[in-house]
């Protein structure tokens, strides 16, 4: 009974000890929402949240950790909302359809997710793989795995013969007839199925090749590839299962049909009109530029073989165009929303899309706000992520230096933390 009576009352003495917390010295924080910068501030960190933003430096109780930041810029983890998490650009990419195994697929995976992460990007969207790219979120999610909050769409969507369709290229008795449960759509009632497909799958988002694209083994890049009243029918499905849906589009037809149609996002949107800019800012539709893969496709399809010919051929015409349109977008006030379509270039590098949308126009302190509090919301976590509050998740990032002075600065991530935990310092 004695020995009982001791453990109560030690189990008391820890229970009302002060919990550990982290502090951050943080010379320099931009929020994600104001465009004023910040300066000496100490960020105060308990668990997974931000308790308590303070004034100066505070000084540590016995058992806090602090973090000096204070020759450092400090924001909140920053949002991909396009990346290709399962794999990454190579000369050999088209032969490792036929030689990886969902395996192979899924260990690499692993490495980029990591590499997302340690550059800075605690958050990402993915839009489209072979489905183990769910399997990574949860993986991530359970702790079994290092990298970032995924919000992924799982396969996406496409036509037949259209951008995604996963027997492109193949010799004709190897084609088959691929269908919704593949993605693949033809009709309203395929639409519909595939979208609840992805919904049984566990998807968060519906990602849909609204016209042809540049890396697919298919002549057509731009042409308009789903019916409007396909379009219709996957946003009406997917609205009912809680999704919102994004349209890869090159050409300017099938770009109008998504947005008319209720889509949120348009990805790349290179040969985009000024009518469909309109439209646009009319329906509170985003574009996510992905300017750093067009830039990577350019530069590969000079390289002899890198790329099939069908594709190096839409490489090199596609690809320098959609730094251009994204210029016209933002002057226009279309809304803007970052995003890098990393996979297309090498993971890790996703940050070079802020100094290109800031050679494009964009002021540094909008395209660090296109990265943080804008995507929170289109994912339905700006109450939880996407900003420096208390009460928020702490998913923190740290540049050295000013980068509303020099961009490149993002490039050189020296601290990420995480739902309060530290994976690089």
């Amino acid at each position: 009974m004695k020995n009982i009576f001791l453990i109560l009352f030690f189990l008391s003495l820890v229970l009302t000890l002060p919990a550990q917390r982290t502090i951050l010295h943080a010379g320099k924080v931009i929020d994600g929402v104001s465009k004023k910068v910040m300066t000496e501030k100490s960020i105060i960190v308990e668990g997974k949240q931000i308790t308590a933003i303070e004034n100066g430096y505070t000084d540590p109780d016995d058992g806090d950790q602090v973090i000096d930041l204070k020759s450092h810029t400090v924001m909140p983890g920053w949002i991909d909302m396009h990346v290709h998490i399962e794999g990454e650009t190579s000369p050999d990419n088209y032969l490792k359809r036929f030689t990886n195994n969902p395996a192979d697929i899924a260990f690499n995976s692993t490495n980029y997710a990591r590499e997302t992460l340690m550059a800075g990007f605690t958050t990402v969207r993915d839009l489209g793989g072979s489905g183990v790219n769910i399997a990574l979120r949860n993986a991530i999610n359970y702790g079994v795995v290092v990298g970032p909050r995924i919000f992924t769409s799982g396969e996406g969507l496409k036509i037949t013969g259209g951008h995604g369709d996963p027997t492109n290229g193949y010799r004709q008795d190897l084609m088959g007839d691929p269908g919704p449960i593949e993605g693949v759509v033809n009709g309203v009632e395929d639409a519909r199925k595939a979208v609840r497909m992805r919904y049984k799958n566990g998807a968060d988002v519906i990602k849909i090749s609204a016209t042809g694209g540049v890396l697919s083994v298919a002549k057509d890049g731009k042409g308009a590839h789903f019916q409007e009243d396909e379009i219709a029918a996957i946003v009406e499905t997917a609205k009912d299962l809680g999704f919102h849906v994004a349209a890869h589009a090159h050409g300017d037809e099938g770009m109008r049909r998504a947005v008319s149609n209720g889509v949120k996002t348009i990805e790349h949107g290179t040969y985009m009109s000024d009518a469909t800019m309109d439209l646009m800012i009319q329906k509170n539709s985003y574009l996510v530029p992905t300017i750093t893969a067009g830039m990577e496709v350019a530069e590969n399809a000079k390289k002899p073989g890198y790329y099939p010919k069908v594709v190096a051929d839409k490489a090199r015409v596609i690809g320098p165009k959609i730094q251009g349109t994204f210029s016209r977008a933002y002057k226009k006030g279309v809304p803007i929303v970052f995003g890098t379509d990393a996979g297309v270039f090498k993971h890790g590098e996703n940050a070079r899309e802020f100094t290109y949308m800031v050679e494009g126009g964009m002021p540094a302190m909008e395209a660090i706000i296109s990265a943080t509090s804008v995507p929170a919301k289109l994912l339905g976590m700006g109450d939880q992520i996407g900003t420096l509050k208390a009460g928020y998740l702490a998913d923190i990032v740290a540049v050295p230096g000013n980068p509303l002075e020099d961009i490149e600065v993002m490039k050189d991530v020296k601290f990420v933390m995480k739902e309060g935990k530290v994976y690089k310092n």
